[in-house]
């Protein structure tokens, strides 16, 4: 069995590891918190600096929140593993179409569906439940959350996170850098960087939230 890193310990790691377990024999896993150390249910727990010591394992790269989202391809980066070395996490319980183009590193959670000729890029995290119509691309490192309709020929940059239970009109475009939040509904193209919420989705303004650039 081929033998997997997980990189980052949190939400995202918890919810997937028994996916992992049942595909990968789980070497390690990466964090920086040096409260995880020094095992998590007895698999060892080391700092990002010993990843190039797993020359015999694939990695999958777990780290990402609205507070993260934008990090995403730097920190993959600062760890200097070889695109080739990045493992695809597809629960049996997804649906990909056969005409679908999933990248390295990508992971697809339970219930998750890809539809005809839709492209999901390298490291792009879909979790439960959330479907991505046909001829739609989800760019590098993007994160989409639980229940999100993305319809059809909908472009979404790289490092941008989807909210859980938004949904995406067919034909827009969303730029690098997004967020859009919660149970927000897009009906048009979305600047790169832009934060947007409610329904119809809008720019979120500094006094809507508490100042922070997040919801």
């Amino acid at each position: 069995m081929t033998r997997l890193v997980l990189v980052g310990l949190g939400g995202n790691t918890l919810e997937l590891l028994d996916l992992a377990a049942a595909t990968f024999d789980v070497a390690a896993i990466l964090s920086e918190n040096q409260d995880h150390t020094p095992d998590f249910e007895g698999i060892p727990v080391v700092p990002f600096a010993d990843a190039k010591l797993f020359t015999d394992c694939q990695f999958v790269f777990l780290i990402g929140s609205e507070k993260s989202y934008t990090r995403r391809s730097a920190m993959i980066a600062r760890l200097g593993i070889p695109d080739d070395k990045f493992a695809t996490l597809t629960d049996p319980r997804a649906i990909i179409s056969h005409r679908a183009t999933i990248g390295r590193g990508a992971v697809c959670s339970a219930g998750v569906a890809v539809m005809a000729r839709a492209v999901v890029k390298d490291h792009v995290m879909i979790m439960p439940y959330s479907i991505v119509h046909h001829d739609s691309r989800i760019g590098r490192c993007s994160i989409v959350g639980s229940h999100v309709t993305i319809a059809g020929r909908v472009t979404v940059g790289s490092n941008c996170y989807i909210g859980s239970a938004s949904a995406i009109r067919n034909g827009v475009t969303i730029g690098d850098g997004a967020l859009i939040g919660m149970g927000a509904n897009v009906v048009a193209d979305v600047a790169p960087g832009a934060i947007m919420v409610g329904n119809p989705a809008r720019p979120l303004t500094p006094r809507d939230g508490d100042g922070s650039g997040r919801p």
